[in-house]
């Protein structure tokens, strides 16, 4: 390591005090006209990001807004370093730190275009792809992770260190890394299938197990959920995707499978007309396709009636506005014909055979009573 006295004997302090001055005013105004130009482009950039449409200038400013003032700085510092006299060494020294500051300046700009880039990728598609809004979060952190590995490395390998034996050394760590943290890691590819294969996306309602609620937030290790009584539910993405989940973003339409039971005493006639009474009422309501209506069995205590249509949307309490409907106008026509509604019921039938003066040669009692059930 250098002494002070080597340090002293730098061509760098063998400037006048005129260089010295003149140096530093070179600096002091690089400085002030770079911190003016930022300050021009963060008051351009709010302008543009108050209006409605997104401008072509509106990401580069925001970009360019990211400059750190630390960058200034050195960037300053390095003009007005051009102004001296100094030798090979400390003009290496210098190049080496300007570069290390354009390299980690460079790595805060594409950290922050690729961040702003996602944000108005995930406002633009939340209406019609709401899977990119799950898998926008994904290809940020391995966008950041990216970026931050390539400037580490270049740092280093500016400084000076092997970089390819620090890659082989960082293979090998990596191996032990990974067993210690192999649930993380779990997670995480399972984040990245989830994204890939997108079996659900933000907004779906989901069944998981005894849990239910809708995706609220698809993340690196866990997603989570929204019930209905309000609470979040969080899941890991690994145990998540080794689950059955019943995914209802997905259905198009609604099956519906409901019975309808009438009374032994109902007539034949009226037996009949059933099907096409609850086919008519089915087919006259709106966003519905009939299927099929069958006078399905004769129960014990009901002659029972199955009917399937089915829904033209997935929303749940439009289903149940068109179920009601049906309901209370079949309830109406029903009572109308005269029909009763079946419930369980039994009735006792009691016989009483005739009476005889003679008695069985057995001796046995004569006064006997069935009894039937039904």
């Amino acid at each position: 390591m250098p002494n002070l006295k080597e340090l002293y004997n730098l061509p760098l302090f063998s400037n006048t005090w005129l260089a010295w001055s003149l140096a530093l005013a070179i600096a002091l105004a690089s400085f002030l006209i770079l911190w003016i130009l930022r300050r021009v482009v963060r008051r351009s950039f709010r302008g543009f990001q108050a209006r409605k449409h997104t401008e072509l200038l509106e990401l580069p400013l925001q970009v360019l807004s990211r400059t750190m003032t630390p960058f200034l700085v050195i960037v300053a510092l390095f003009v007005g370093a051009q102004a001296l006299t100094m030798g090979p060494r400390t003009a290496r020294f210098i190049e080496s730190a300007i570069t290390i500051a354009l390299f980690w300046q460079a790595g805060i700009w594409a950290v922050a275009g690729a961040s702003s880039w996602l944000d108005r990728k995930r406002r633009l598609t939340m209406a019609t792809d709401r899977a990119a809004v799950g898998s926008l979060g994904i290809i940020g952190f391995v966008i950041n992770v990216v970026i931050w590995s390539m400037i580490v490395l270049l740092t280093l390998d500016n400084l000076g260190v092997d970089i390819t034996a620090l890659v082989a050394g960082l293979g090998i760590g990596g191996i032990a890394v990974a067993l210690a943290v192999q649930n993380v890691l779990g997670d995480l590819f399972a984040s990245l299938s989830i994204t890939l294969d997108r079996p659900f996306v933000v907004g779906d309602f989901l069944i998981v197990g005894e849990f239910l609620g809708s995706v609220e937030y698809i993340g690196i290790k866990s997603t989570r959920l929204r019930s209905l009584s309000g609470e979040q539910i969080v899941i890991s993405n690994s145990d998540l995707l080794s689950s059955r989940v019943r995914n209802y973003g997905r259905m198009n339409e609604r099956r519906v499978v409901f019975g309808t039971s009438v009374t032994y005493e109902t007539s034949i006639e009226l037996i009949e007309r059933i099907p096409r009474l609850i086919r008519g009422i089915i087919a006259a309501q709106p966003g519905t396709r009939f299927d099929r209506c069958h006078f399905a069995k004769h129960a014990a205590a009901s002659l029972d009636f199955e009917t399937v249509y089915y829904v033209l949307s997935a929303d749940y309490n439009r289903y149940m506005d068109i179920q009601q409907a049906i309901n209370l106008r079949l309830h109406r026509e029903l009572t109308e014909l005269g029909i009763e509604f079946a419930y369980p019921t039994q009735k006792l039938y009691l016989v009483q055979p005739p009476s005889s003066d003679a008695r069985p040669a057995s001796g046995g009692d004569s006064d006997r009573q069935d009894i039937r059930a039904a």
